[in-house]
C-alpha cells in the first residue's frame, strides 16, 4: 500500500555553480571589495592615446589588449607556451600600478618602478575578498621569471605601445621628445626573442623618423 506520508525533495540543478554549503562562509562584501580594489587600475592613465580618439589609453585596457594580443600572437605562430599562464600573467602585469601609477618607458626613474609595483601586489594580496592565491606569485613570474611565457609577455608589452604611437602620428613620442635611439634600445632585446617582430619594428622605427616623430639622434 502507498504510504501516507511524503519525503519532500528539493529539485537539483545541475547547472548550479555552486552549491549553499561550501559558500557559507564567504562573504559577499569581501568579495565585492576585492572587484572594486582591481577597479582601480581603469584610473592609472598611460602615455599612449587611443587610436582614432583623443584620450590616452588606461592600464587596464593595456592589460586587456596585451591577453588578446599574447593569446592571438602565441596561436599564430604556433608557439610552444601555455595559454593559462601566459593569459594569468597578462591580466595581472600591470595591477602593481594601481599603488604604483605608471612609469614611461623612458622615464630615468624606470629602473627602480618595480619597487612600489611590488609593493603594490603584496598588498593586493593580502586584500580581503582575493580569491587568488598566487596573485603575487604570478606577477613576480611575469616581472622577473626567464619562463617562455614570461618572454613573449614582454615583447607584446613592448610592440603594442610602439603600435599605438605608430598609429596617431607619434603624438606621444612628439609631445615628449623621444629618440630614435631611445626606441631602438627600448626593442633590442626582442632580436633574439623573436626575430619577425623585430624586424618590422625596425623598419617602422625607420619610417616614424622620417615622419618627424622621432628626433633622429
Amino acid at each position: 500500500m502507498p504510504s501516507n506520508h511524503s519525503i519532500h525533495q528539493t529539485p537539483s540543478n545541475d547547472n548550479a555553480l555552486t552549491d549553499t554549503a561550501p559558500a557559507d562562509h564567504i562573504n559577499m562584501d569581501d568579495v565585492t571589495h576585492f572587484l572594486l580594489e582591481l577597479d582601480a587600475l581603469k584610473r592609472v592613465n598611460r602615455r599612449s592615446y587611443v587610436t582614432q580618439t583623443t584620450r590616452r589609453e588606461n592600464s587596464a585596457e593595456h592589460s586587456w589588449h596585451l591577453a588578446m594580443a599574447c593569446w592571438s600572437i602565441a596561436e599564430l605562430f604556433a608557439l610552444d607556451v601555455n595559454h593559462e599562464q601566459l593569459l594569468k600573467m597578462a591580466l595581472v602585469h600591470d595591477l602593481g600600478e594601481i599603488d604604483a601609477g605608471d612609469t614611461f618607458l623612458y622615464d630615468n626613474t624606470r629602473h627602480t618602478a618595480h619597487i612600489e609595483e611590488r609593493q603594490g601586489m603584496a598588498r593586493l594580496q593580502a586584500e580581503r575578498g582575493n580569491g587568488i592565491a598566487n596573485l603575487a606569485a604570478v606577477w613576480e613570474a611575469q616581472e622577473t621569471g626567464d619562463s617562455k611565457e614570461a618572454q613573449l609577455l614582454r615583447v607584446v608589452d613592448r610592440l603594442l605601445p610602439f603600435l599605438l604611437n605608430l598609429n596617431t602620428n607619434g603624438q606621444t613620442w612628439i609631445e615628449l621628445g623621444v629618440t630614435r635611439s631611445q626606441v631602438a634600445g627600448a626593442h633590442a632585446f626582442i632580436k633574439d626573442s623573436f626575430s619577425p617582430i623585430h624586424d618590422w619594428l625596425s623598419q617602422r622605427i625607420d619610417y616614424a623618423t622620417k615622419q618627424g616623430w622621432l628626433i633622429d639622434a
